[in-house]
C-alpha cells in the first residue's frame, strides 16, 4: 500500500493527510523490515495519527511505538489516535531510521523512516527497497546505500556537465582532446 502526496502544498496541521507508506506484501518470508514511512515533518504528534490510521485496517489497532530520539525533536508520552491513545517510546540503541510498532494482540512491525526532507527519487528508491519481502537489508544499510546511489548520481552528472561544457569532444587514448578534425567524416577529403 503506498500513498504519495505533494510535498509542496502548504500543511493545514487541523487537517490530517495520510501517511505516505510502503508496506511489505504478505508473504511467508521474514525480512529485517515490514517497510516504509515517509513522513512529511518530524512533528511525531502531528504524523502518528494518520500512519495509525492507515496501519489500522492493514495490521490492527497500534498500542505503542519506539523512536530513536535522534531524529524527533520533541517525543510525546502518549498520542491520541482515532478514539484511542497510543504510547510513544524512545530508545537510544534503536537505529534512528527506524521506527517499530506494537500492537498487544497482532505483534510487532519495523518501518524505515525516510527522512521528511528527502527528494521524492530517493524515497521511492527507499520505499521500494524497505517493502521487499524476506529482505535482510536493515535500516542503517539501506540509509547508507542511499547515500552512495546520491553520490553516484552526482558525479555522474558532474562528468555529464563537464563533457558537456567541453563540446563533447572525441579524446584520444592519451586523455588529450583528438579537435573535430581527427575523426575523418564520410565524403570528406583532404
Amino acid at each position: 500500500m503506498t500513498t504519495t502526496l505533494d510535498r509542496t502544498a502548504p500543511r493545514d496541521l487541523d487537517t490530517e493527510l495520510p501517511a505516505r507508506l510502503s508496506l511489505t506484501p504478505k508473504t511467508t518470508l521474514d525480512g529485517q523490515l515490514d517497510g516504509a514511512w515517509w513522513p512529511c515533518s518530524r512533528d511525531l504528534e502531528a504524523e502518528l495519527p494518520p500512519l495509525a490510521a492507515a496501519l489500522d485496517t492493514a495490521w490492527g489497532r497500534i498500542t505503542s511505538v519506539t523512536v530513536n530520539p535522534t531524529r524527533w525533536p520533541v517525543i510525546p508520552r502518549k498520542v491520541a489516535v482515532a478514539g484511542h491513545t497510543m504510547h510513544v517510546g524512545w530508545f537510544t540503541e534503536q537505529h534512528p531510521d527506524k521506527l517499530i510498532l506494537l500492537s498487544y494482540s497482532l505483534g510487532r512491525w519495523d518501518l524505515l523512516v525516510i527522512p521528511p526532507e528527502t527528494e521524492p527519487a530517493a524515497a521511492a528508491r527507499l520505499m521500494a527497497a524497505a517493502a521487499i519481502p524476506g529482505s535482510v537489508l536493515t535500516a542503517g544499510v539501506l540509509m547508507a546505500d542511499e547515500v552512495v546511489i546520491e553520490r553516484g548520481i552526482r558525479d555522474a552528472l558532474r562528468e555529464e556537465a563537464g563533457w558537456e561544457s567541453e563540446g563533447g569532444a572525441c579524446m584520444s587514448p592519451f586523455g588529450s582532446s583528438m579537435g573535430q578534425g581527427a575523426i575523418p567524416l564520410p565524403g570528406a577529403t583532404r
